[in-house]
């Protein structure tokens, strides 16, 4: 971190990625908002830094850095001088041990048309960055069962706003999907640092390379789907973004086929199947499963085949001398019968010698006669371990015996050295590739991130904004005044709509002076406001009706302030620090949100500060929202011409003064503070003795000529056919051709039951049924969130289940945990409404078993007389 006459710069240093990247101008919240949010092995302090503008390098002292040095004093860090780039990547590569010969690529993207990150008020208070007691906007931005790397990106892209370009190809990207029709796929999820190391260490193993093949595989799925290949051309941006990587789409099509190609042609991607563990009748299974299931299945046999070959006659030879040395003795054993206390033998495996022994007990013969099996009994010795001791007196082996497992052993291990050769073999090829598969990898997780997004945006009944640009970002000159913000129906992003939430209308084309009572709503509206504009210009869904939102240069949101002993600040201090580093920011592109203005000062010259402050913000020109409960700014002589005065309504209900959380024209200048006291707990003397206060000194002098609260009336209530019976058929095509028939069945049985409702002049709402598939590793779109639908699985037991639901996305994932069905294969249909579902689910149940179709969930459909009938008798 370094600090030059155009504010903070912070450079970022990947080792494992081979990358770098550096950002400038940046404020000290910024700054301090990525120190918290990224990890990071070591940190540097530039001696730039000890240099402020009053050239004292007691650093702090004077107002600038203190927040930063805060920050860094409770980290361990170094003091670095030289130069805040070159000199980094040279001392990186010193504590790595890289080779000076080792380049690291720039990632930069250029912040030139780019909205200024988030500060770190800003980003706490939405819950961008987890904070005690507020909203998360994370955990409502995408659905619950999305976490780990799209949380990640979707936090990223909220802290660090994309270019209004970005933010277009983003939206533009949710609204496809929001809309599809087709299945999805899984979208495999992988840590590009995590695959760079690996490939570069070339320590990836037989089941990361089936993951990297996913990803591949994924990429190309989303080509060769019509709907999905337009998803994929807008995510090229983004990911450019995102990686600093430039690939275009022709280029990443070809290299994934390519990638994708070369693992095929190593990888067992069938588990095996013709590499079955060996099986011998004397010799335990589980010494074979434990030796060979280390390397078999891992790769096509015909790479490994030699290897192989030596591994089943080394198992033979084994199991001739097991047969030779041990089998008559243990027949001997279970030929004797003996009171107890008589022989005992068996052939075991021992694996914590990783070998195949005699275990027995008084099985040698007091009298030696030449009878079967003694010859064996005098070839056996006492097993011994890896250090040559003993390794009990029951275990015994022969020469022989001992021969055959060294040659096992060193077969297996010469199988597995030659396995982990090509492995890295392939690492070492596939690495050529790094830059396609990070840009593959790095696509796929923000294409889970929007597509769990734009679910649960569809859940929520959020809207897409219309996202304004605004003309000549960087030129102040050819931008004389920025697109107004305009929001209908507005939200608190943390209620869920069937929460009978109040909903505001926020025409913003200045800045607003905003009164109201406490509990009344203004902190509630500022953080809403925040979000909404934030999610616009990241390109996201917002909690609104409908919504017009500029792209702003900058957003920040700046609430209560705390003290700060390590800084020697107080609270006050501390806000006017903050409110300098706002000031400091904003330009007529910008949007500023604060909440209840110098309030931790004595209330005169609060007041003026705050006027002043309101008079350069309108100065500026930007948009925004001031609240307060300085009421004696409204009798200051403000040089202000365009600040709109707002208030959070109340209304008066059997004499007593409540809030409505209803944005409206005016000011309110009743603070309700006794009511808040009293429902907080507050003793009764106490407000009794605070009221004759109030009416003494207040009473007469408090704004005597204007009212006390701004009206609000007429507000609204604030409520607010037998392919089945034969089992499924092997292959791709049987199987195609039986999900074609079930596909028939269900149509003609559903739509035959439509026609006879029809004909009784029953009304029914659907014009057609038309049944889509969700193949094995694919999902529902989002466009069927929040619609009922009816379903059947093919399972793998050879049978149809059928059921109706309301979450489809959830019911495919719960379906897919049991045993066996994680790639079990779906059709649904969509229809209006639950109770309709429901019919459906009956009618097919008992008509799909009547055609021969077995079904294994019959008993759901025997507590309905729905759908008994026999339709086509």
């Amino acid at each position: 971190i370094s600090h030059s006459a155009r504010g903070y710069c912070i450079n970022m240093v990947l080792e494992t990625m081979k990358t770098y990247s550096y950002e400038d101008c940046l404020t000290e919240e910024a700054i301090v908002t990525k120190l918290r949010t990224c990890q990071y092995h070591h940190l540097f302090l530039h001696t730039s830094l000890t240099q402020d503008s009053c050239g004292t390098s007691k650093w702090g002292e004077f107002g600038e850095g203190g927040l930063l040095w805060g920050e860094c004093s409770s980290r361990h860090f170094e003091w670095f001088d030289g130069s805040p780039l070159s000199d980094l990547l040279v001392k990186v590569k010193e504590l790595y041990g890289l080779d000076d010969e080792v380049t690291f690529r720039n990632t930069t993207v250029s912040s030139r048309h780019r909205a200024r990150p988030l500060t770190l008020g800003t980003s706490t208070q939405i819950g961008a960055i987890h904070t005690e007691g507020i909203p998360s906007l994370l955990k409502v931005l995408l659905s619950p069962s999305c976490n780990g790397l799209p949380v990640l990106y979707i936090r990223n892209l909220l802290l660090n706003p994309p270019s209004y370009e970005i933010a277009s190809k983003i939206q533009e990207t949710c609204k496809l999907m929001s809309s599809l029709t087709c299945s999805i796929p899984e979208f495999t999820c992988v840590s590009s640092a995590k695959l760079v190391k690996l490939l570069e260490w070339r320590e990836v193993n037989h089941m990361e390379f089936c993951r990297i093949k996913n990803v591949l595989d994924e990429i190309l799925h989303m080509y060769k789907t019509s709907e999905l290949n337009e998803i994929l051309k807008n995510l090229i941006d983004p990911t450019w973004a995102t990686t600093g990587l430039d690939i275009d789409f022709e280029t990443l099509v070809s290299g994934c086929e390519v990638a994708s190609s070369k693992i095929s042609e190593i990888i067992s991607l069938d588990g095996g199947n013709d590499q079955k563990i060996n099986s011998l009748s004397i010799i335990p299974y589980e010494f074979f499963e434990d030796t060979e299931s280390k390397w078999k299945g891992r790769i096509k046999r015909v790479h490994i085949d030699e290897v192989f070959t030596a591994v089943q006659k080394a198992a033979e030879v084994l199991h001739i001398a097991v047969t030779e040395d041990f089998v008559p003795v243990v027949s001997r054993v279970k030929a004797t019968i003996a009171p107890l206390g008589g022989p005992r033998g068996e052939i075991s495996y021992a694996r914590e010698h990783e070998a195949v022994w005699f275990r027995g007990k008084r099985f040698t013969p007091s009298l030696w006669s030449g009878s079967p099996g003694e010859e064996q009994i005098k070839q056996l010795r006492h097993a011994l371990d890896s250090k040559g001791k003993r390794v009990g007196e029951e275990w015994f082996t022969t020469p022989k015996v001992e021969a055959a497992l060294t040659r096992y052993h060193e077969a297996n291990a010469k199988a597995t050295e030659r396995v982990l050769e090509i492995l890295r073999e392939l690492a070492t090829e596939l690495h050529y590739s790094i830059n396609i598969l990070v840009f593959s990898s790095t696509l796929l997780v923000i294409t889970k991130a929007l597509f769990a997004h734009a679910s649960e945006g569809r859940r929520r009944r959020w809207v897409f904004p219309t996202l304004a640009e605004s003309n000549g970002f960087e030129d102040v000159k050819s931008s004389d005044k920025i697109h107004g913000m305009k929001i209908v129906g507005l939200a608190p992003y943390w209620f869920h709509i069937a929460e009978g939430i109040v909903r505001n209308d926020v025409d913003m084309q200045s800045l607003f002076l905003l009164t109201g009572p406490n509990g009344g709503g203004k902190s509630s509206l500022l953080r809403s406001i925040c979000a909404a504009a934030l999610l616009g210009i990241c390109g996201l869904m917002v909690p609104a009706e409908s919504a017009v939102i500029p792209y702003f240069d900058s957003i920040t949101l700046h609430m209560k302030s705390y003290d700060s002993p390590a800084d020697k600040k107080s609270s006050f201090q501390v806000e006017m620090s903050e409110l300098r580093s706002i000031i400091g920011g904003t330009t007529k592109r910008s949007l500023v949100l604060v909440d209840e203005i110098c309030r931790g000062t004595e209330t005169a010259k609060g007041t003026c500060i705050a006027g002043s402050i309101i008079e350069t913000l309108e100065r500026i020109g930007c948009l925004g929202v001031v609240s307060t409960h300085l009421h004696g700014i409204f009798t200051l002589p403000l040089n202000i011409k365009s600040t709109v005065h707002k208030a959070m309504g109340t209304t008066c209900i059997d004499g007593q003064i409540l809030p409505t959380w209803k944005l409206t024209d005016g000011v309110c200048k009743e603070s309700l503070a006794f009511e808040t006291a009293i429902r907080e707990g507050i003793p009764e003397p106490i407000i009794r003795r605070a009221e004759c206060l109030y009416k003494s000194v207040y009473a007469e002098e408090n704004f005597p000529n204007e009212e006390k609260f701004s009206t609000c009336n007429n507000l609204n209530n604030l409520n607010t056919t037998s392919l089945y019976s034969k089992g499924f058929l092997s292959g791709a095509n049987q199987m195609e051709g039986f999900r074609q028939e079930v596909e028939r069945a269900i149509t003609v049985i559903c739509q035959d039951y439509i026609m006879e409702r029809k004909n009784k002049k029953i009304a029914l709402e659907l014009p057609e049924i038309k049944c889509l598939l969700i193949g094995k590793r694919e999902q529902p779109p989002p466009s069927v969130v929040g619609s009922s639908s009816v379903y059947v699985i093919f399972t793998p037991d050879k049978k149809l289940y059928v059921g109706e639901t309301d979450d489809l996305e959830g019911r495919v994932r719960r379906h897919r945990l049991k045993e066996g069905m994680d790639e079990a294969s779906f059709l649904y249909f969509l229809v209006p409404g639950k109770s309709l579902a429901c019919q459906f689910e009956s009618l097919l149940i008992n008509q799909l078993s009547s055609q021969g179709f077995q079904l294994s969930n019959m008993a759901d459909g025997k507590h309905r007389n729905f759908g008994t009938s026999n339709l086509y008798a």
